[in-house]
């Protein structure tokens, strides 16, 4: 099948499609949501664009093409996870009263089908919403705003001394709910770009990775998402904010066009990219069906 853009634009009020996630404007069309439907027929195999290309062989989630219902002012379209005890999801697009129960019922009905644990509703607002809630999708584009070099003690991993790099191996253990364990790994399995770092009294004490540009469904430069964060005993110093310039500033001055980031509403994240400027994209949030 294929999706109808006259049906499917006037619903979609935030840039994101489902197993892709957000994607610049310039590059949200009907091709991007029929891409989905051909990497779900070739057993979980991934589109050339996908972030999650980075960090495993095959596609953990993908688009439960039976399920898709599409017509004028309603889009639903269901996706499969079988990480943990398995999920569906059921991307809502649609401005219909009734498309809240019409995402339920789905949910309800195709985990059951599948035999997995959860069922939930995805659905997104746009940047204007006065109540926006779950994620919020942030835009910095390099083309608009030079970002100055950072003033402070951030450097690549590898330029730090060797004393030095023998303290990200407890750093990524305090930090391993924010995923810096399996970072770690890839680090020493020589599988991914430069992490930066900055250090306190000779120790790591915050990390943002890892620094990879790829182009986009269109072949634009886009710097990819990095795992970022800061020692809770070490925050509120300013280094997250440090961190966080010198990647924009390294993305920059590495030729990428854009990034794209999801924060938390509301969280630190969030605070310190609405404080730098970056443009708001929309909302998206789910709730259990």
């Amino acid at each position: 099948m294929r999706f109808r853009w006259d049906w499917l634009r006037p619903v979609v009020s935030a840039p994101y499609v489902p197993t892709i996630g957000p994607v610049h404007p310039s590059v949200l069309t009907e091709d991007l949501f029929t891409d989905t439907l051909i990497a779900a027929s070739t057993n979980r195999w991934f589109l050339r664009y996908d972030k999650d290309i980075r960090w495993s062989d095959s596609k953990d989630e993908t688009v439960l093409v039976e399920g898709i219902a599409h017509r004028p002012g309603e889009t639903l379209i269901p996706t499969l996870s079988r990480r943990g005890s398995g999920t569906v999801k059921v991307h809502l697009y649609g401005i219909e009263p009734d498309s809240t129960f019409a995402a339920t019922e789905l949910a309800q009905k195709l985990a059951a089908e599948h035999g997995v644990g959860k069922a939930r509703i995805v659905r997104c607002l746009g940047p204007e919403a006065p109540d926006g809630r779950g994620t919020r999708i942030q835009l910095q584009d390099f083309r608009a705003t030079i970002r100055p070099a950072p003033d402070g003690p951030v450097r690549p991993f590898n330029e730090w001394p060797a004393e030095v790099q023998g303290t990200f191996a407890t750093f990524a253990e305090q930090m391993a709910p924010d995923g810096f364990a399996f970072l770690y790994e890839q680090m020493q399995a020589g599988t991914v770009g430069p992490v930066l770092t900055t250090v306190l009294n000779g120790k790591v004490a915050g990390a943002i990775g890892p620094m990879e540009i790829r182009p986009d469904a269109i072949g634009t430069p886009q710097l990819m998402p990095q795992y970022f964060g800061v020692l809770r005993e070490h925050r509120g110093k300013g280094l997250g904010r440090l961190l966080w310039r010198a990647a924009m500033r390294w993305g920059q001055v590495n030729g990428a066009a854009y990034q794209l980031l999801q924060t938390a509403v509301g969280g630190p994240s969030d605070r310190l990219c609405r404080s730098e400027g970056l443009t708001s994209l929309g909302f998206t949030y789910w709730q259990a069906a």
